[in-house]
């Protein structure tokens, strides 16, 4: 079992069978790139060995063989950038200390991850190679919960599926608030890349109360009022006293998080989800400007997901599905047949995704203003029964309710079984002359090199996420490069516009901090250089060497 999820059940969902694809026999020049820069083998084997002494022999994997689940990766990677030395799983935090005094005594780069399934950005590979890989899965114990204030206390290796099954275990009245595949995802990992969901808990890192890091020295920090001697009161008032701290240890390299706490939802009373169904492309803008006001006062409660047809097609169907009506494969999928297909399968070219939570009576009062305002913007508003079991409904109302699910890991297998996808996030305002020409610009952008735009948009409270999944052939190198080209013209392109990303895959990191500007850039490498001066935690992340 994996996170309370069969391995076949994960094999059925084509997470593992497309994964592989990217962990094949290294190379030459890869496997050259395995060592750390500038170290001699035998004093990386040295440093091994005493990694072995710290974590025991089975849990440091340091040879192409042994390492191959590390190398697991859906983005691009033709020249072998991102390839692990190797990686040490320390099950305490004491061993955690232990290990980064020997890393800088050999000044060897460790690259922390808690699960490392962070789709669409890299998995656990790093941003450059040479890194050992610092698996924190061992870590894995609900250290605390508080049944009366809702809230939680874990270690890196905690995924929401361990969480789930305790809250049912121990029936508590509580829901989580989970990322697309979150039956196989650590909280913290999330939480640090500043992850989002579905419930109203979808800022999780708004929801985070208090961290434990450890620093590039070894000394431990607690982040709030985790610090105060016989306090209690780490995981119910973020603030603490002073600088807040914990925002520098999110998408940053500045420490090891090795304890997180986190408010959940409190189980409300009654829940209804929604989709409102737009027929065509254009009608973008008018959603986004519906959406916006019941965002900004809260009467739609959810962070509100606009699902492109393609999007949602790709979790259920392979690109072959369309050869033979009018398609040869080659280019983008035309909007026409996409159009039929999404029609076919009871969908629209946009399905907005939403949800009402509190009692019948709240709910009662609240749906007829929201139907008229999405009617009066061209959308079906439709409900679970007039849905009727649509397995992309169905899907949306598990995750609106802190629900396990792994379909999307399913976009991986658009090309088929060698398949491959990088995520590409940029943010702007809530408006929808924003989305309009958002849309517009990652069209023309990716129809240029052949691939198909699969677009979906997050509609926080006055911000807006467009998530956009390239999805590749990442058994075929000219089409891998072919998306390489494509993610670093959108990059590229957006920022020109102003829409920066908040978030990206560990082989463009670089280029997205580029776009944050010089001043922000030389910030990160003052506390860098304050907080590990011999830059032994993930070099590289976020562009922070």
């Amino acid at each position: 079992m994996i996170g309370g999820i069969s391995r076949r059940d994960i094999l059925r969902s084509g997470a593992i069978g497309s994964a592989v694809i990217g962990a094949a026999a290294l190379s030459p020049l890869a496997r050259a790139r395995m060592m750390p820069a500038e170290m001699d083998r035998d004093v990386f084997a040295a440093a091994v060995q005493e990694l072995r002494a710290i974590v025991g022999e089975n849990w440091v994997f340091a040879d192409e063989a042994s390492t191959v689940s590390y190398r697991k990766s859906f983005i691009p990677d033709l020249r072998g950038e991102h390839i692990p030395s190797g990686a040490v799983a320390p099950r305490t935090v004491e061993e955690v200390q232990a290990i980064l005094k020997v890393a800088n005594r050999y000044k060897l780069p460790l690259w922390p991850v808690s699960t490392g399934k962070n789709m669409g950005y890299g998995m656990a590979t790093p941003a450059s190679s040479g890194q050992m890989i610092l698996d924190l899965k061992r870590m894995n114990r609900i250290l605390d919960f508080d049944a009366e204030l809702g809230t939680i206390l874990v270690e890196p290796g905690v995924t929401y599926q361990d969480i789930h099954d305790y809250i049912e275990k121990n029936n508590l009245p509580f829901w989580l608030d989970v990322p697309t595949v979150g039956p196989i995802v650590s909280m913290v990992g999330n939480t640090l890349e500043r992850g989002v969901g579905y419930t109203p808990h979808g800022d999780h890192f708004f929801m985070q109360c208090g961290m434990e890091v450890v620093l590039a020295d070894g000394s431990v920090l607690r982040t709030g009022m985790g610090s105060v001697e016989n306090g209690n009161t780490w995981q119910a008032f973020k603030w603490g006293y002073g600088p807040y701290l914990d925002g520098i240890f999110t998408q940053s390299n500045f420490g090891v998080v090795t304890k997180m706490g986190m408010w959940l939802m409190p189980r409300p009373p009654a829940y209804r989800p929604f989709v409102a169904r737009s027929a065509e492309v254009e009608d973008i803008a008018k959603i986004t400007d519906t959406v916006r006001p019941f965002r900004m006062n809260s009467l739609i409660p959810n962070g509100v997901l606009m699902m492109g047809a393609l999007y949602q097609l790709a979790m259920f169907r392979r690109r072959d599905d369309f050869l033979g009506q009018g398609f040869d494969g080659k280019g983008a999928i035309p909007q026409e047949l996409i159009k039929a297909e999404a029609k076919k399968n009871d969908l629209g070219m946009w399905n907005t995704y939403f949800a009402l939570y509190g009692t019948d009576e709240t709910i009662a009062a609240t749906e007829p203003i929201l139907r008229s305002a999405f009617e009066a913007a061209g959308a079906e508003v439709l409900t679970e029964r007039e849905m009727n079991g649509n397995p992309w409904f169905e899907h949306h109302k598990t995750l609106m309710r802190g629900g396990m699910t792994l379909e999307e890991i399913g976009l991986v297998r658009w090309w088929g079984p060698a398949g491959g996808a990088v995520a590409f996030a940029p943010v702007a305002p809530a408006k929808g002359s924003e989305t309009r020409g958002q849309t517009a610009l990652a069209t023309e952008i990716m129809n240029k090199y052949g691939f198909d735009y699969a677009p979906a948009y997050a509609v926080g409270g006055r911000e807006l996420h467009h998530i956009i999944f390239l999805m590749f052939d990442k058994g075929d190198d000219e089409n891998a490069g072919r998306a390489e080209l494509c993610m670093k013209e959108m990059i590229t392109r957006f920022g020109e516009r102003g829409w920066a990303a908040y978030r990206s895959s560990v082989s463009t990191m670089n280029l997205v901090a580029d776009q944050y500007g010089a001043t922000n850039r030389e910030v990160n490498a003052r506390l860098k250089q304050a907080l590990d001066p011999n830059h032994i935690i993930a070099p590289g992340k976020q562009g922070i060497a």
